[in-house]
């Protein structure tokens, strides 16, 4: 286990085209492939385009991390022969990310609605901070607490993403978007597997909170 603890950058660079394979290695029940899967481009556009220097990431969706988990190694911040070892006793890859075992995970989670609460504070400290959270999540009321006091606070420096595969209870009336826009954020919905227009939607230049729904229905 210490060895798994060690933050350790390896010289392996993969590209897009080889996550496929990344995610084929992780085996065993309980993937959460549906959860997992429809984060994959937010993932990769985020490490591989937009997240620069100081910059923070927290997934707060953290149940099915596989995909999280592929990018990490395609990145090099992972060891790739650890993602054969997804949910064995004593692997550092389990069912949720653990912070304390996994390099570049900023934040435990798993259990749903805390992380665009952490981020808020971590804009009210000064740094960008990009959030991922799931539609189903937003069902917590935690979440709109973040939602409403950072609207009101104007914190720039919080960019919310919220993928968007309709697996949340109730939905909001006009959209998710909709509902982001009043309270105060700039929102904008896009297509979850368009990586270009991710990219856009994430570099963007706005005095408010921005909010990016990746909508994914495939």
């Amino acid at each position: 286990m210490k060895f798994y603890r060690v933050r350790m950058v390896t010289l392996t660079r993969l590209q897009y085209d080889d996550l496929p394979v990344l995610l084929a290695r992780m085996t065993g029940d309980e993937k959460h492939e549906p959860s997992s899967y429809s984060t994959l481009d937010v993932l990769w556009v985020l490490y591989d385009r937009v997240l620069q220097g100081d910059d923070r990431f927290l997934l707060s969706k953290g149940h099915g991390p596989n995909a999280y988990y592929a990018v990490l190694a395609a990145k090099g911040l992972l060891p790739l022969d650890v993602l054969d070892t997804f949910a064995e006793f004593d692997s550092p890859l389990g069912h949720h990310p653990d912070r304390t075992l996994v390099p570049g995970v900023e934040i435990s989670s798993g259990s749903l609605g805390h992380g665009l609460g952490i981020a808020v504070g971590v804009a009210l400290a000064g740094r960008r901070v990009f959030c991922l959270v799931g539609d189903g999540e937003l069902d917590e009321g935690s979440n709109w607490e973040a939602v409403q006091f950072a609207g009101r606070r104007r914190l720039a420096a919080l960019t919310a993403i919220v993928v968007d595969n309709a697996s949340a209870s109730y939905g909001w009336p006009g959209g998710i978007a909709h509902r982001f826009d009043l309270e105060g954020w700039d929102a904008v919905t896009v297509d979850g597997r368009d990586r270009a227009a991710l990219e856009n939607a994430l570099t963007r230049d706005t005095p408010a909170p921005r909010c990016v729904v990746a909508e994914v229905r495939r």
